[in-house]
């Protein structure tokens, strides 16, 4: 028998460490040829590491959330054949994200459990009466009163009257029979809790938690809010999706808010820009990559729309759409989660009212959007109902003086409150 001892591979793009965020095999595990056996984290994406040879795992090279150098030992493989100790660097890693994931089954089930009916208010009950849901049981207008006070179901209660009429008396006996049922429950709800749960932070949300306080520390943050009647951009949407949306596929308000960000852009060059603080260079980009903020079960990723400008309203949608699956089903690659210029984030229907948005480094601004919400405004002296929304953008402000974002905003709105305009050459 020999080794295999399998080096950690250069990953390319000058990468000279990277974190091991988790193993997929164990001492003594059988692994075969292209088994992954680890993830790594790299800046910008996990990378899956998969085995060159069949064998038998006999050591482990580190242990999740540890920062290992590239050419580091990773895992030792025990090979059939000579005794003696063979080292190679893995195959070339795949990002994760491009590997076939195992179904959700735990989000499967939950997507296919019935919903639940709301949750009655607790009541003591004692024991049941069997008579029909329509059955009517006999009461006095007192007693069907106070058992509608006490929460309880007057047809479940044996009533102790003439011809089983239910008493005073029997909703009293059926609250005491009940008390030993009811008295566990209630005491559990109010019970003191003292567990704990400590959650290592590595892999993906250490990254996230790295960037978050990198971009709050470095860049010089300030936020601007625009409230924005988006009436008219949403009969549009809804006249395009009915007319076209069979063939092209439906429109969300995020393609027409690509398009408003590059036709503004135009006029606000500064905005699509990247700064290298440490170089003193501000680099202004014609092209515009619009990263779009996507939640996933791994944390926030930013995948990015390349060439914002050369797009349709449909094919940004569709770009939107397949990214926005990539990322959430962890298929999204390193370059489809990098080179972003501006970026653009939403929590959609959860979107609140306000939001201060953290800058994606080293761009300069970030547009946020809010939820959309239908409110009496007051338009040509009459009260009507318009659809609302609010925009919470942040900008740096070592770049971008205030006077120039509110400009850029305002004509963001201008466009969205007027959307022939996005189109107007």
């Amino acid at each position: 028998m020999g080794t295999h001892v399998i080096k950690m591979p250069d990953i390319g793009e000058g990468i000279a460490e990277v974190e091991l965020s988790q193993w997929h095999v164990k001492v003594g595990d059988l692994v075969v040829e292209d088994q992954v056996l680890a993830d790594v984290m790299t800046d910008k994406a996990m990378v899956d590491i998969p085995s060159p040879v069949h064998g038998k795992v006999i050591a482990l090279g580190g242990q999740p959330g540890e920062v290992m150098a590239v050419g580091s030992v990773l895992i030792s493989i025990e090979v059939e054949g000579a005794g003696n100790v063979k080292e190679s660097a893995a195959p070339a890693p795949k990002p994760a994200a491009e590997q076939a994931p195992e179904a959700p089954k735990a989000q499967a089930a939950v997507e296919n459990k019935p919903a639940q009916a709301a949750a009655p208010r607790p009541v003591c009950q004692g024991p049941m009466v069997a008579r029909e849901a329509n059955e009517r049981p006999l009461a006095s207008p007192a007693v069907r009163k106070h058992a509608l006070d006490l929460g309880i179901q007057l047809r479940l209660v044996r009533g102790s009257g003439p011809a089983g009429r239910v008493l005073h008396e029997d909703l009293e006996a059926y609250l005491a029979e009940g008390q030993s049922n009811a008295s566990a429950p209630v005491a559990a709800a109010y019970a003191q809790r003292k567990d704990e749960e400590q959650i290592q932070v590595i892999g993906m949300r250490r990254k996230i938690a790295q960037r978050m306080q990198d971009a709050t520390q470095r860049a010089a943050h300030f936020s601007y809010v625009e409230e924005i009647d988006v009436t008219a951009i949403e009969e549009l949407r809804a006249h395009l999706n009915e007319k076209h949306g069979a063939s092209r596929g439906k429109l969300t308000l995020l393609p027409f808010l690509v398009r408003a960000l590059v036709v503004a852009l135009r006029d606000f060059p500064q905005m699509n820009a990247r700064y290298d603080d440490e170089a003193q260079v501000i680099t202004r980009l014609g092209a515009v990559h619009v990263g779009v903020a996507t939640q996933s079960d791994v944390g926030l990723m930013v995948p990015v729309v390349r060439h914002a400008e050369a797009r349709s309203l449909w094919d940004s949608a569709a770009e939107i759409s397949r990214l926005a699956s990539a990322a959430r089903n962890g298929k999204a690659s390193r370059d489809e989660l990098s080179g972003s210029t501006i970026t653009l984030t939403s929590l959609g229907a959860l979107g609140g009212i306000v939001s201060t948005p953290v800058l994606n480094l080293p761009e300069v601004a970030i547009v946020g959007v809010n939820k959309i919400v239908e409110r009496p405004m007051v338009v040509k002296g009459q009260v009507v109902i318009r659809k609302m929304m609010n925009l919470s953008s942040s900008f740096d402000h070592r770049v971008v003086d205030g006077m120039d974002a509110a400009l850029f905003i305002q004509a963001i709105r201008g466009l969205l409150e007027q959307p022939a305009t996005l189109f107007v050459e």
